[in-house]
């Protein structure tokens, strides 16, 4: 028994063992809970939440409550599949040992590198957000290799450029003190269904005697608790920041000592405010213009007020300018002052310091120069590229891992049919045949989070987390680690870093300001971060000062306003929130979770529903010029008129008619970090034909 799992009396047996260990979660979600997860006779018969964390405070989400369902689900991948039938068949694997298909794929990959290593691409995301089974050995692979380098787009990184580009990191307001504060604005989040722990002290809060606003196109469960729902147009935010702006100037709601001590740029950021009045905001947002003087009064007349963005906001065209413009809301009012005061979107910028990544990726292996960068979220065209003088080498192999690109990634038409070359190789990493899996000439079982060691930051705490491997491996799972350990090893890589345990991966992870024993003790090591962090200023860019010059409101690519041919045929603007019950594509075949969910939905006003004779529980073909997908029609108020939300993510073979939301999505990436625009994209709706 380790060192690191605490025996407990069973009241089983007489004869039964039980443990306590501690964990992580490893998903794509600001909480990055602490969990304590309970071993019985080596099996996990429980996970719960961390009583003691302060973020986690024992409360899980209802799909980490279930991940020991995930990690024993019947249909887990527990050895290597080797595909056997043509891509545009149904597929079809045979089980293979690990010593033939790694011998194989070896095979594969040198013949390919010894013309052009830059044909090789991984892709990889946050099916796992830890250090260690992330980009730690596959890094180092992946340099070694000379492969491409894939630019990691798909979630986060228009918000995370404008956070950067204004405060100089991804850097805000700790969580626990949005209790504190007496107005809070919940932007462009779920955080009922998205960031649970948030919603725990917003409510607190709110019992207190705070206001909540909720700023969405969608009414979610979030906006029903709150005192206030505002239902602009989606991509629109940026401009009801302006608005905002243009209020607090007019009515002298400004901290004047705070802009002028910490703010660069903001004699050209008040231009443009002006002439944002409320009139304009609200034709442009689709709101009210009461709506918008208001919402402005409340922000510049109550202290302490906090902002809780999250990334659905910036999923469009202009979202990176959108989160510009949010971000500096604070600064005008002096909200940092207080440290239940000012934003938060990410608090991932405050681990910058304490991570070592070039230790865990090892940049050094790459021989020659630096290979090219393609960006995840344009995998549909690349994969159907020639080689030419701009793009580089034709894609011939694809190596996938904590990703599911054929669900997730935008216009899967063209990335289904990029998978579907006869001539691509790919192999998947994965815990279940998923969409992508289908399609790969490989499968490798790899572990859970209950099934390895990995260590994690967070982008919603301040905490550094462990996560202790639980219980061994099913079947003939692997690491991630270890799967790219051995794999190098049939490379021929003979250079020592392969060897490094996932525990010297997870030591090398920090630098020494993280004590790894005082993380191993209690499960997790709080950053000295101040409580109100900016309340004397002290950004972290190069002069200490926020910048706010060259922010301002950039249109959709698909809009009634931008695009007006466009919408004419497809009128109605479409947002992909996430299904409540899963997270990305993660959990879709969890039985218990999907009973839930129920089925693929599209959720429709019922003006826009009357209007086209649609009747609410029928089956509706969503399509435009891209592709259409097939779906249940749910007439309900989340839905405000002109806007109809397709929620996602499921798998395709899960949803009706093979397809899912991602079908019409297109693959225009946003005005900063190079994301994607999923929620810039215009539809229309018909009813099924018989």
């Amino acid at each position: 028994m380790s060192a690191t799992a605490t025996p407990i009396h069973s009241s089983k047996s007489p004869a039964s063992q039980t443990r306590i260990v501690k964990g992580a979660c490893p998903h794509d979600c600001p909480d990055t809970c602490a969990l304590r997860i309970t071993v019985e006779n080596e099996r996990v018969i429980k996970v719960q939440g961390a009583a003691e964390h302060r973020s986690t405070h024992g409360a899980l989400c209802t799909k980490v409550s279930r991940y020991a369902e995930r990690t024993y689900h019947p249909e887990r991948v527990l050895q290597p599949l080797k595909r056997v039938s043509a891509k545009h068949e149904a597929p079809r694997f045979v089980p293979v040992s690990w010593a033939d298909a790694l011998a194989d794929i070896a095979a594969r990959l040198k013949a390919i590198a010894a013309r052009e290593p830059q044909a090789i691409l991984p892709y990889s995301y946050a099916g796992t957000m830890g250090l260690v089974q992330g980009e730690g050995m596959s890094a180092r692979f992946f340099n070694r290799l000379g492969a491409s380098r894939l630019d990691r787009t798909i979630c986060a990184s228009a918000g995370g450029a404008a956070m950067t580009a204004t405060y100089g990191h991804k850097v805000g307001m700790h969580l626990p003190f949005f209790a504190e504060s007496q107005l809070i604005l919940i932007w462009g989040s779920n955080s009922i269904a998205s960031n649970l722990h948030f919603w725990t002290f917003a409510n607190q809060a709110k019992r207190a005697g705070a206001k909540l606003i909720c700023i969405d196109p969608r009414k979610t469960e979030t906006a029903d608790k709150c005192h206030q729902h505002i239902a602009l147009l989606p991509g629109t935010d940026g401009a009801l920041a302006l608005g905002l702006m243009h209020e607090l100037i007019q009515n002298d709601w400004l901290d004047h000592d705070y802009l002028n001590a910490h703010v660069d740029g903001w004699e050209e950021l008040k231009a443009k405010a002006l002439q944002w009045p409320p009139e304009r905001v609200a034709e442009v947002c689709g709101i009210t213009a009461a709506e918008l003087s208001q919402l402005a009064r409340d922000y510049g007349t109550t202290q302490p007020a906090a902002i809780r963005l999250n990334y659905g906001m910036q999923r469009v065209r202009g979202g990176g300018n959108a989160v510009r413009l949010v971000a500096l809301l604070p600064c005008l009012t002096g909200a940092w002052r207080s440290r239940a005061g000012g934003l938060l979107l990410s608090s991932s910028g405050w681990f910058a310091p304490y991570k070592n990544t070039a230790a865990l990726e090892r940049p050094e292996l790459l021989q020659g120069p630096a290979p090219r960068s393609i960006n995840m979220s344009t995998i549909g065209d690349d994969l159907l590229r020639e080689a030419s003088a701009d793009f580089g080498p034709k894609i011939e192999a694809l190596i996938v891992y904590n990703s599911n690109p054929v669900a997730v990634a935008p216009e899967s038409p063209k990335v289904v049919r990029g998978f579907q070359r006869s001539d691509l190789f790919t192999v998947v990493l994965e815990h279940f045949m998923t969409d992508t899996a289908d399609l790969a000439d490989y499968v490798l079982p790899a572990t859970t989070q209950l099934e390895h060691l990995d260590v994690h930051t967070s982008y919603g705490h301040t905490d550094v987390l462990i996560n202790e491997q639980a219980v061994d491996p099913i079947g003939e799972a692997k690491p991630n680690t270890q799967i790219f350990r051995e794999l190098a090893a049939a490379m021929g890589f003979t250079e020592p870093c392969f060897a490094e345990t996932d525990e010297q991966l997870a030591r090398q992870a920090f630098t020494a300001a993280i004590d790894f024993e005082a993380l191993r003790a209690q499960g997790w090591f709080s950053l000295p971060v101040p409580e109100a962090p900016f309340a004397q200023g002290g950004f972290p860019t190069a002069n200490g000062r926020v910048h706010a010059a060259g922010a301002d409101y950039v249109a959709n690519y698909e809009s009634q306003a931008s695009s007006p041919d466009l919408a004419r045929r497809y009128p109605l603007a479409m947002i992909s929130p996430p299904a409540r019950n899963f997270l990305n594509s993660s959990f879709v075949n969890v039985k218990s979770l999907r009973d839930i969910e129920g089925e693929p939905l599209v959720e429709v006003h019922a003006e826009d529903a009357a209007a086209r004779g649609l009747v609410d529980g029928t089956m509706v073909r969503v399509f435009n010029d891209r592709g259409s997908y097939v779906c249940r029609l749910a007439i309900n108020a989340r839905a405000r008129p002109g806007v109809v939300n397709g929620l996602g993510v499921w798998w395709r073979k899960l949803g009706a008619a093979g397809t899912n939301v991602n079908e019409v999505t297109h693959q225009g990436l946003t005005d900063m970090g190079q994301a994607p625009s999923f929620y810039d994209c215009l539809v229309e709706l018909e009813a099924l034909a018989a």
